[in-house]
């Protein structure tokens, strides 16, 4: 069954909603904890990126990004004198470099995954059964759709 167009639009304009409010509450709570440890939000992008992964090289971490390898680069020397990431030679071929994440990186992942879980768990639990429904919905149709 297709949803009548005014009830999809009414549901993704409360989605939007939804999103900025939580964006803004978990982004407000991120920068006041990265800046104690002087990482910018692309700089933590990038942390969760290469967490999931075992390591990136510059060009994957340029493209996963958006910016050009050299800002790519700019962004790994930072984190590196931060030592939340080191930079390694590939054996096969001295001129790739894969970039890993150290254990003091995967720890500030995990502390503000945790964090932002916190904060999450604080809005849905105020939610009401239509919103609780409204949102489940919505998962199932975005999994459905492979986004997730």
């Amino acid at each position: 069954m297709i949803a009548p167009v005014a009830s999809v639009t009414t549901d993704a304009n409360r989605l939007a909603d939804f999103v900025l409010f939580t964006q803004r509450s978990c982004i407000l709570n991120l920068s006041t904890e990265l800046n104690k440890g002087n990482v910018s939000f692309p700089q933590f992008f990038l942390l969760t990126y290469l967490s999931s992964e075992e390591y990136l090289t510059m060009s994957d971490i340029a493209k996963k990004m958006g910016h050009s390898t050299a800002a790519a680069t700019g962004l790994v020397d930072r984190l590196e004198k931060l030592t939340y990431v080191e930079r390694n030679h590939a054996a096969e071929d001295r001129r790739k470099i894969m970039v890993r994440i150290t254990n003091k990186g995967t720890e500030l992942v995990s502390k503000m995954r945790s964090e932002i879980a916190t904060d999450l768990a604080g809005i849905l639990a105020d939610m009401d059964e239509d919103q609780t429904d409204a949102l489940e919905h919505t998962k199932r149709a975005i999994h459905g759709r492979s986004l997730m």
